[in-house]
């Protein structure tokens, strides 16, 4: 059964002009009368998004110093952030659901323990291609280590740290979706409802709506490194 958001709108027209009585995939009259629906579930996925990437990068970050830096540390980190990333999300989230509780925590919780696979590696990554030449010029002039970190080693490893937050960024997108088990789903919400009772338009919107933030998360992000790179604006994304 079709759920609509109001009496008025099944007997607005008859089934030849109502694309919600018809439930046809393409419906501009689900949009237009669920528009508030529609907008506090894009706004919970961005809201976890956002979260999940802020917090997923401050933890990152140090760890992958301390990788770049010391080898047993590289080895457990990047051991252990490789075993989290192929747990399957459904598992993850029935693991952390006694530890935290059934709240949108654990999905963001289980967001960033699947992110910070993809940033450390990247980070550590640009830190281990920064030319030795640039890290012994700036010891030359005096930089100590965290002067160096700051403002060397850091930006230069930035082109392949923005690729990692990149495919995290995407990959958070879409996994926010299984967030409908715990009601902090976001547009998975919208998707789990209209597969439920079979609500083509719910389900094809909400899709779409998850595609699209994808894709101009990506770009966003795709802007804000090359302004943080002018040196490299010339060359290809």
């Amino acid at each position: 059964m079709i759920d609509v958001a109001a009496g008025s709108v099944l007997h607005a027209g008859s089934v030849a002009d109502n694309c919600l009585l018809r439930n046809e995939w393409v419906c501009p009259l689900y949009v237009t009368t669920r528009s508030e629906q529609i907008l506090a579930a894009l706004q919970q996925h961005v809201a976890i998004l956002l979260v999940t990437l802020a917090v997923s990068v401050l933890l990152a970050l140090p760890l992958a110093v301390l990788a770049h830096r010391t080898a047993w540390v590289r080895g457990f980190v990047l051991g252990a952030s490789t075993v989290v990333y192929t747990i399957p999300s459904l598992a993850m989230f029935s693991l952390l659901l006694p530890v935290i509780g059934f709240s949108a925590r654990t999905v963001v919780v289980a967001l960033v323990l699947y992110s910070l696979t993809v940033l450390v590696r990247g980070l550590v990554a640009g830190l281990d291609a920064v030319p030795g030449e640039a890290v012994d010029a700036a010891v030359g002039m005096g930089y100590g280590r965290w002067r160096l970190l700051r403002e060397v080693q850091l930006p230069l490893a930035l082109p392949t740290a923005f690729a990692g937050l990149r495919i995290a960024a995407v990959s958070t997108v879409a996994l926010t979706t299984i967030g409908f088990l715990f009601d902090s789903g976001g547009l998975g919400n919208l998707v789990n409802q209209g597969l439920t009772s079979y609500f083509k338009a719910e389900v094809l919107t909400a899709t779409v709506l998850c595609v699209v933030l994808a894709v101009l998360v990506d770009l966003l992000l795709v802007g804000l490194r090359r302004w943080l790179t002018p040196w490299r604006r010339g060359v290809a994304a």
